[in-house]
């Protein structure tokens, strides 16, 4: 970047209100961003206005009010909860000595902590240089210099279009490797699809509880902390669900107030697990006072991944932090479940979950009456296997007569694999 100064753990933190409430942001928020990027709050300086500055978004007063507080609190980051513009950032930079990250590039920073996959660090790369590549016009104060020395005298490129270069190829070579990933994800799609094991996705705000939940749904050992985006490699857990079988749950990055577009363009083969998901889970803090702020933040990034029309199950959890709530399974006129209140963390209405999710998936289940022959012996042992025999007698003639229950998609499979069609047993 330009002469930059180094960045540290010490921050000033800068937030300023507007009246309009798409610029808007919460400072509660931001202080956790903060916390979970692992910087030290020394204090926070804020203010209000109509529209941002053109040269240091906050206005030449309060500028100098905050080069005041870096020399007072001996701070070396400051830290803005909004978006800044190359030369915004420059010319903080050099009025207050000191180095300036704005809100995006602080999550771009968190994200770069979490990775752990290789899939992972490649997406988080790719949004990294998507940004930088913005700010290298005015972020720079050496690239305007054409190489020099004997033999490179004379026109030539200069440092801005060689780093131009070097971000655009790596970006290319980026896209190619997340490219195969992606093909890699759409291969086991496939696979699931062809056994026909329906997907399930858990979406929500960040913070949300959605790690926690997966957890107590799968037994799995996901990291899960109390802070922003605990999640960003998304997992997948096969789990059973009583009358409808095998299901895959996949646990997924949390969503946020304008989350960056670099972000959501570089987590693309991510988030289409959820929208090739047949069931959202959304999950809800319903401690939260901004739930309903969050809510809508979520239905704007499903929309924008081309995942709003998937249907939903609302989750309200962490009710273990209000008083007077008991578990319980909402439903609309038609008696479907729509939303279930209960704890994961806690493990208060995690028996009511499973219910409804089974009443939502179960949708898809078959009941039969078969008269089998004595000769298809085989058929009986596999649907034995597939555990949907509700009730077994026999006749004189030795026909098995079998009431079965089972999901729609293994009856399927039943019909598509018997060399003597199981269809033509079924009594009418």
């Amino acid at each position: 970047m330009f002469d930059r100064f180094q960045a540290g753990e010490q921050a000033i933190l800068v937030h300023l209100d507007f009246p309009d409430e798409t610029s808007r942001e919460d400072l509660a928020e931001f202080k956790m961003l903060v916390s979970s990027a692992g910087v030290n709050e020394l204090t926070v300086v804020s203010g209000k206005r109509n529209t941002p500055h053109p040269k240091y978004f906050v206005g030449s007063g309060k500028a100098e009010e905050i080069a005041d507080a870096v020399k007072l609190y001996d701070a070396n980051v400051i830290l803005f909860n909004h978006s800044l513009t190359p030369s915004q950032e420059k010319n903080i930079e050099a009025l207050c000595q000191c180095r300036v990250v704005d809100r995006t590039t602080l999550i771009l920073d968190i994200f770069a902590q979490r990775a752990r996959t290789h899939e992972g660090k490649l997406q988080v790369e790719l949004a990294q240089l998507r940004h930088i590549s913005s700010r290298l016009i005015r972020g720079w104060t050496h690239l305007e210099r054409q190489k020099g020395g004997i033999g490179l005298r004379g026109p030539g490129e200069t440092q801005l279009e060689t780093d131009r270069r070097l971000l655009r190829e790596r970006m290319i070579n980026i896209r190619k490797r997340l490219e195969k990933v992606e093909v890699q994800r759409q291969q086991g799609r496939r696979a699931r699809s062809r056994a026909e094991i329906p997907t399930i996705s858990l979406v929500g705000y960040t913070n949300a509880g959605k790690s926690t939940l997966f957890n107590v749904l799968t037994e799995a050992e996901v990291y899960a902390a109390d802070q922003l985006f605990a999640t960003l490699d998304p997992t997948l857990r096969r789990i059973e669900i009583e009358g409808v079988g095998r299901v895959i749950l996949a646990d997924t990055v949390g969503f946020i107030r304008h989350l960056p577009h670099d972000l959501v363009a570089a987590f693309k083969a991510t988030l289409t697990e959820t929208r090739e998901a047949e069931l959202l889970l959304h999950v809800v803090d319903i401690s939260d006072d901004s739930r309903n702020e969050n809510i809508e933040q979520v239905e704007y990034v499903l929309k924008e991944i081309k995942a709003n029309e998937v249907p939903q199950l609302v989750i309200c959890n962490k009710i273990d932090n209000l008083e007077n709530i008991e578990p319980r399974i909402d439903r609309d006129e038609n008696g479907t479940p729509i939303r279930v209140w209960l704890s994961a963390r806690a493990n208060i209405g995690i028996d009511l979950f499973f219910e409804a999710l089974a009443e939502r998936l179960g949708k898809q289940v078959v009941n039969h009456q078969l008269n089998i022959p004595p000769n298809e012996g085989k058929l009986r042992g596999e649907l034995y296997k597939l555990n949907c025999i509700t009730n077994e007698h026999y006749d004189e003639q030795g026909h098995c007569h079998l009431e079965i229950k089972l999901p729609k998609r293994e009856w399927n499979r039943l019909v598509k694999n018997e060399t003597n069609s199981i269809e033509t047993y079924v009594e009418l």
